[in-house]
């Protein structure tokens, strides 16, 4: 095992994966010369040429461009640098990369990965801080993964590279720094499989995203009020492990949902919707939201930290549940 950055696993996958398969490719906005925003493309340039390139801005070409180039024998590794700016790029993906390999009869393959960071916390205001998961979690044909640990992004990007379909991998800005063990070995981690983070038995508190180390800060609290919370990291949003949330249902009957989404029409929204189709008999009290508020990201910190879950508002939720 090796300790690393969540920003060192994602280029580490990306190394990998552009050795072992020289039909992958790497492109978007500042990721070749400067290494990325967030350094997550740093040296690739060095290491493998024209196969990083950077690009105009212009997201909604990009998207067409990975499209195009996956249906011609290559694995496009698109990044889209702020996730606030996906709405771009969704005429690709709904009209394109999501139908294609339908409508032509299973005739065409789009191993395509389009990487993006979203999410708020540190002041990057209304344009640089939206959780869109929704938008891309809910259209057929695409996969979406948002690993939390720096193991996970290795693992679930190098499935995504090797994917035969489209996949979304959606990361935090948050994360890039944090730290946590990365096998030494390229394994890469299913996608549509959750991870139980913490074991228990009264409530369970299922989340995505950084909103995991939320969960697992409210699970300690919950744990002072003997609470056991048992806390899943979905890790795919689509498609979701069905199982893994029954399983922990009919264990603890109690459930919360958390994302950093807006609430309404968000993806919390279906999660609770989802649990509600297949674990409602095992459920003794309604599923609790825990989502954005309905508003724009504000700049100023204090309001900023009043709009995104936090710990305080999952437990919260988390005692409704159990009152």
């Amino acid at each position: 095992m090796a300790m690393m950055r969540y920003a060192e696993a994602l280029n580490t996958a990306l190394r990998e994966a552009m050795a072992a398969d020289e039909t992958v490719f790497v492109f978007g906005e500042d990721i070749a010369t400067y290494g990325g925003v967030f350094k997550v493309t740093q040296g690739l340039r060095e290491a493998f040429g024209d196969r990083v390139r950077d690009t105009p801005i212009s997201e909604q070409t990009l998207a067409a461009m990975a499209v195009s180039a996956s249906m011609t024998g290559t694995r496009p590794v698109l990044e889209i640098m702020y996730a606030d700016f996906m709405p771009l790029t969704l005429d690709a993906l709904v009209n394109q990369a999501s139908i294609y390999n339908y409508i032509w009869n299973e005739q065409v393959t789009m191993p395509f990965v389009l990487r993006t960071q979203g999410g708020g916390g540190v002041g990057t205001a209304a344009q640089h801080a939206k959780s869109l998961d929704a938008f891309v979690a809910h259209i057929p044909g695409l996969k979406v993964v948002a690993p939390v640990t720096p193991a996970d992004a290795r693992g679930l990007l190098l499935a995504a590279i090797r994917d035969p379909h489209p996949v979304i991998i959606l990361e935090h800005k948050l994360l890039y720094n944090t730290r946590g063990d990365v096998p030494d070995q390229a394994e890469p981690v299913e996608i549509g499989r959750a991870r139980v983070v913490r074991p228990g038995a009264d409530i369970s508190l299922f989340a995505t995203s950084r909103m995991v180390l939320e969960a697992e800060k409210a699970a300690d609290v919950l744990a002072g009020e003997g609470v056991s919370a048992e806390v899943i990291d979905l890790r795919s949003l689509r498609p979701l492990d069905l199982d893994a949330i029954a399983r922990s249902i009919a264990k603890t009957n109690h459930a919360v949902v958390v994302n950093e989404g807006w609430g309404f029409c968000g993806f919390a929204a279906e999660l609770s919707a989802t649990i509600m189709d297949y674990a409602f008999d095992d459920l003794d009290a309604p599923v609790q939201r825990v989502a954005a508020l309905d508003m724009p990201i504000p700049y100023a910190q204090p309001l900023e930290e009043r709009v995104i879950p936090d710990v305080a508002r999952i437990v919260a939720a988390a005692r409704r549940a159990l009152d």
